[in-house]
């Protein structure tokens, strides 16, 4: 995925909205402007929220479209236009595009069908898609990358909210509506069949194809109105389904926002007597600079932003470092990569207001003498590199390595905003520096895109002019101040959450940067090797699905594998695109592969494909020349939970269910003289379970060392141990972690493939069985909604913002989430404080060893093959003697001259 956002606009939505929420609004002509007011506003709301990546906003075209054609009737039942709405229209257009904003009209098509084929391109090419709307119907094509927002009701759609919501998932919409049709739209559906009757349908039958092959076994009045509509199906769904190859002429990443035509705004604006939007533009000057005096002083205090051009100035500002008591300290770099990044420039601040930034490699035609970088290095080395200077920065880790680069070792390192921002409150803003200045001191600060540009037009920040680049980097620095001293304050408020930030997150910061140095090492040839037993093995599946197809066929295309599968060999249909075609989704494909040899050999050929392009292939070309070894990114400020994660590549996602995702991790090794170490927390999270909710049951058996799952199984079955077969055992370890997770009798049904009241029964039985933890959660819920957080056994909080929401769906998936929350958070807890241990440990013993990779609740260390046993022998103590839990933790150990072995 890449970390790229597109978000279009539904606008003709947001007319029709706009028109009838603000009304009575008119010019000094009497011309009516409550509609371009409305969406404008709208509009703008999104451009205020950090700025995606590619932004457009797409209108209904005038005339009627390619559904018309199919069915005379559609929105035939719709009034015109209202005169006072369709005189807006224009003027709306023509300020969008003074705007800079791209705006899409497609004749023939309907908005609906241009947002489907641009979000569908932009999911190809690994960007995510936010489409702001309140039209149901698209959340058909709501997927993982395609998310719907809608801004005027505050809800969000991803497929887990869509589930929520209407109770099937976006696949199943399209179904849904065709059942239902569409009264506004004068579409038909079946007589009688409303929302409920079409979800306990599709919950019962699967999919509408499968209630039109069984139409006989529904009784009743409404069953006969199935069976009468069954000839209209086909006319419904294709008018209900999107479009999603409309032939467009540019792609999602050509919707980018240019330079407003401030000099046409004004004139409209003027006219339409928009005076506060008028003003603004006064506000900004004639020529309307991105970076302004009026953007730098907007700050609580005056400031004195310095360009340390000359050795008198620095020799200023490193007295001013040595004397002060906190020191705001940022690099400005040639890329992010912390590898290979070399600074650029370096900006420091020591009292509010007050900053310098002090260029060093500008290089573009034109640029000032500036102090040379390796002798003004070794100026500021000491004072970087001393313990007694305290050090304040934002996302420090990476300032940290860059200094590395630079033979500096980063020290007196005492505070990050990011990592304070992160534990005051990890939903409350995204942690950038920017969103921080926003959220805490509201303040909107110069964008790193303000001075650098943006997308395929960015330049390198050694070729920004130096006297833009001071005001960028120099109010960095100062900011950084700023919320120090807002964060810090707030936080001392809460001992807790104090000592969360102190003693967790703040000693972490150093850990992590000496396992991304560090890095681990990759055998490139065995990843060669992979790729091409996966690539022989891909070949011979080809060669044997063509044999049972009986003639070739291109095994990567959907439309042949179509064609072959319901055709030609006439396999059920069990699904259908949006396009009313049969179905090849890889869900449909695993339902097939049930009974029928060639579905399943598509699905090993697509798994086998995915490997080779994403691990055996990808990996070798991620690895540093200079150290060869791969080096991750970890990210302490990501998850809500406080669970790290990772990047470049994402460690937690290498495969291990197969054989062949597990040989992935083969290629993971040791380097000579030594050996891997694995380590890995065993059912912590039920463990935490147990001390959260005191189950006197649960405790038991974890301190007597019993099989948690045989010991659950005997409960729920009344049983002897001893007596519990293996589907006994699976489908207690299901109710364990299922209720961990929030999951309900239906998807605990569906895991174990039993009916849904069986699933319940086993669900009151186990609460039967072990009642202190059906009145935890039933505490976390009423804490939750009390206090609008949960705490894990350390304190860290985790807000839960939905706890009280009207939205049903929202409420109740806050409530699962304060039951999961403080057992995954105490969880991440745990184990990061093991790795400040064991750094502590290291760093002080004889070992030959270092902590190279964290996934999940598992540690992977190099250790030198001679101290692999007394390594060993204190691991587990160094990683189960600093948490607070009543019941023993248990750490699984293993060792081998590569991660799959080891683990």
């Amino acid at each position: 995925m890449t970390d790229h956002t597109l978000v279009l606009i539904d606008g003709s939505y947001y007319l029709f909205r706009a028109y009838h929420a603000v009304r009575n609004l008119s010019n000094k002509n009497g011309e009516p402007t409550g509609a371009i007011y409305g969406v404008i506003n709208m509009i703008k709301t999104h451009l205020t929220e950090g700025g995606p990546d590619y932004f457009a906003i797409v209108f209904d075209a005038k005339g009627n479209t390619f559904r018309n054609d199919m069915y005379a009737g559609y929105k035939a039942n719709r009034p015109p236009m209202p005169d006072d709405l369709s005189c807006q229209i224009q003027p709306l257009h023509d300020i969008i595009r003074a705007m800079g904003i791209p705006l899409i009209i497609i004749d023939g098509v309907e908005a609906d069908d241009v947002i489907a084929t641009l979000s569908r391109q932009a999911a190809e090419n690994n960007i995510k898609t936010i489409v702001s709307t309140g039209d149901k119907d698209l959340t058909q094509m709501v997927t993982d990358r395609i998310h719907l927002i809608n801004t005027m009701s505050n809800t969000y759609f991803d497929p887990a909210s869509v589930e929520k919501k209407y109770g099937i998932s976006p696949e199943s919409i399209i179904d849904y509506l065709t059942l239902i049709g569409d009264s506004v739209d004068n579409i038909p559906g079946v007589p009688k069949v409303g929302p409920k009757t079409a979800v306990k349908w599709l919950r019962e039958f699967g999919s509408l194809d499968n209630i039109v092959a069984n139409a006989d076994q529904i009784t009743g009045k409404v069953g006969e109105n199935l069976r009468e509509f069954l000839p209209n199906i086909p006319l419904t769904r294709e008018l209900v389904t999107l479009k999603y190859d409309v032939e467009l002429d540019f792609k999602p990443e050509d919707l980018i926002i240019t330079e407003p035509d401030n000099k046409q705004l004004r004139k409209m604006f003027q006219y339409w007597n928009f005076k506060t939007w008028l003003s603004q533009l006064e506000d900004q000057g004639p020529e309307e600079s991105i970076i302004t005096e009026d953007s730098v002083e907007n700050l609580d205090t005056k400031i004195d932003y310095e360009t340390v051009l000359t050795q008198e100035q620095l020799s200023g500002w490193l007295e001013k470092v040595r004397k002060a008591t906190l020191v705001s300290i940022d690099t400005e770099t040639t890329n992010l990569n912390y590898m290979q990044s070399q600074i650029v420039g370096i900006s420091i601040a020591v009292t509010k207001g007050e900053a310098c930034y002090i260029p060093l490699q500008h290089t573009y035609d034109g640029a000032p003498g500036q102090l040379p970088l390796e002798t003004t290095l070794d100026h500021l080395r000491p004072l970087l590199e001393a313990e007694t200077i305290s050090k304040v920065g934002q996302n420090l880790k990476y300032d940290t390595e860059v200094f590395a680069n630079h033979n500096i070792s980063l020290k007196g390192i005492q505070h990050d905003t990011m990592l304070a921002s992160y534990v005051l409150n990890s939903v409350a803003t995204r942690h950038d520096m920017d969103s921080l200045a926003r959220q805490y001191l509201n303040v909107e600060t110069i964008h790193y895109e303000d001075v650098a540009g943006k997308g395929t037009r960015q330049i390198s920040f050694s070729e920004v002019p130096i006297e833009q680049a001071t005001r960028y980097a120099a109010e960095d620095a100062d900011i950084v101040l700023k919320l120090h001293e807002q964060l810090s304050s707030q936080l001392s408020a809460s001992p807790t959450l104090h000592n969360v930030y102190e003693s967790i997150e703040m000693p972490l910061l150093s850990v992590l940067a000496k396992m991304e140095r560090h890095g681990v090492r990759i055998d490139n040839t065995m990843l060669l090797n992979q790729t091409h037993e996966l690539k022989e093995k891909m070949q011979s599946i080809e060669v044997e699905a063509h044999d049972l197809a009986d003639e070739a066929f291109n095994i990567r295309s959907p439309k042949q594998i179509q064609q072959v599968l319901y055709e030609r060999m006439e396999l059920p249909v069990l699904a259908k695109t949006p396009k009313g075609q049969p179905s090849t989704a890889e869900s449909v494909l695993q339902e097939l592969a049930e009974n029928y040899t060639l579905p399943k050999l598509i699905l090993e050929y697509r798994s086998l494909s995915k490997l080779c392009s994403a691990y055996t292939e990808k990996l070798p070309r991620m690895v540093n020349t200079q150290t060869r070894r791969l080096h991750t990114s970890y990210h302490q400020a990501v998850t809500a939970t406080g669970r790290l994660s990772s990047s470049e590549p994402n460690l937690q996602n290498i495969p291990i269910r197969t054989t062949e995702g597990r040989k992935i991790r083969q290629a993971f090794i040791a380097p000579a003289g030594y050996k891997l170490v694995a380590a890995d927390y065993s059912q912590i999270e039920l463990r935490i379970m147990a001390h959260l909710s005191g189950d006197k049951g649960l405790l038991e058996a974890f301190d007597e060392g019993h099989d948690i799952h045989k010991t659950t199984a005997a409960q729920v079955f009344a049983c002897d141990a001893d007596a519990v077969s293996h589907e006994q055992r699976r489908a207690a370890k299901a109710i364990n972690f299922g209720l961990i997770y929030g999951m309900s009798a239906f998807g605990l049904a569906k895991q174990l493939g039993i009916q849904r009241h069986e699933a319940q029964n086993y669900v009151n039985l186990y609460f039967q069985r072990y009642p202190d933890v059906r009145q935890f959660m039933d505490e976390s819920r009423q804490k939750a909604k009390d206090k609008g957080y949960v705490e894990t056994v350390y304190g860290r909080r985790l807000y839960l913002p939905e706890i009280n929401s009207r939205n049903a769906a929202r409420r109740q998936y806050a409530e699962r989430t304060a039951i999961n929350a403080p057992m995954q958070g105490t969880a991440a807890d745990i184990i990061k404080l093991a790795m400040i241990n064991i750094d502590n440990w290291l760093t002080e013993s004889p070992f030959h060893a270092a902590m190279i990779i964290q996934v999940h609740d598992e540690l992977v260390f190099e250790v030198a093959e001679g101290e692999l046993s007394a390594f060993i022998d204190k691991l587990a103590e160094k990683m189960t003697d600093r948490h607070k839990l009543n019941v023993p933790l248990e750490v699984e150990i293993g060792h081998g001259h590569n991660w799959d072995e080891a683990h």
